[in-house]
């Protein structure tokens, strides 16, 4: 009974100590040991070695960021048939019908993201 409660308070153990040190050497040490010495040159604004010029916030279209999340979207399905490949024949019939209604889906969401043009890029 003590070798099962042993391993629980291993893993405890750990869990605390990866939660405790990284946030007692990070957000409490830190602070305290660097040196702070700010001049008006270490607080400017630094670009390139060059004086920053115009607003420093610039508005993009939403267009790109919908574009950039179907590109996640569709990359990560990738990441999902790939293992469907590798097991294609220890999975019959059920996995042919799984990965045809996941591409189905799919399909679906691209036809809908063309409708809404989403995809082009003017």
């Amino acid at each position: 009974m003590f070798e099962y409660w042993n391993s629980y308070l291993f893993v405890t153990l750990f869990l605390l100590l990866g939660i405790i040190l990284p946030v007692g050497s990070l957000m409490v040490l830190g602070p305290l040991l660097r040196p702070n010495k700010p001049t008006a040159n270490k607080l400017t604004t630094y670009e390139s070695g060059l004086e920053p010029f115009g607003e420093a916030q610039v508005r993009y279209n939403i267009r790109y960021y919908l574009f950039a999340l179907l590109f996640v979207v569709f990359d990560v399905e990738i990441l999902f048939l790939y293992p469907w490949a590798i097991s294609f024949m220890d999975l019959g019939l059920f996995g042919l019908i799984e990965v045809l209604i996941f591409i189905g889906l799919l399909v679906i969401g691209l036809a809908y993201a063309w409708k809404k043009k989403v995809l082009e890029w003017t």
